[in-house]
């Protein structure tokens, strides 16, 4: 009886760790959370917006067949000594169709720090044309945010992979 038991559970935990759990990217909820700014913030800071350029796919031989990526967005503060913050990021697909908002809730990054948004190599939504769209402010005497995003993917032992950085928009 014991090991029919054991046997069981050996045959139940192997089947559901085979489901197809398709995770769609990056920092949990939970992370983002973390880091919001519930107290209001002074009058007197800069808003901007920057555009970010990703792609979750690539034609490979022809425009009918693709190539998967992981795509890496990197949203960096590049001041030694103050904080930014990051009101929203928006993920826009290939039509210009929103796909998802990460957060819609004012973030802070840390002098320095380096927050990362992951975009899953099997998140095929994006397609060849995804982009990103952040809203942030900064004291005005500070360094802009830095946007940049990595693209790889390997097959074998062939691999690939380049970068794109944000752009300031009105």
């Amino acid at each position: 009886m014991r090991k029919a038991a054991v046997v069981l559970f050996v045959i139940v935990s192997m089947i559901s760790s085979c489901e197809n759990k398709k995770e769609i990217s990056s920092i949990s909820p939970v992370n983002w959370n973390k880091r919001t700014i519930y107290n209001s913030l002074s009058d007197t800071l800069k808003f901007g917006k920057t555009y970010l350029a990703v792609y979750s796919q690539i034609y490979n031989s022809t425009e009918h067949r693709t190539h998967d990526l992981t795509a890496t967005i990197s949203i960096r503060n590049t001041n030694l000594k103050d904080t930014i913050y990051i009101q929203k990021a928006d993920y826009y697909n290939t039509k210009g169709n929103l796909i998802r908002t990460y957060f819609n809730k004012t973030i802070y990054i840390s002098p320095l720090e380096t927050v990362e948004i992951v975009i899953d190599e099997s998140d095929k939504e994006g397609g060849t044309g995804a982009n990103f769209v952040f809203h942030w402010m900064i004291n005005p005497t500070l360094n802009e945010p830095l946007f940049e995003a990595v693209m790889i993917s390997t097959t074998g032992q062939q691999g690939l992979s380049f970068t794109t950085q944000g752009k300031k928009i009105n």
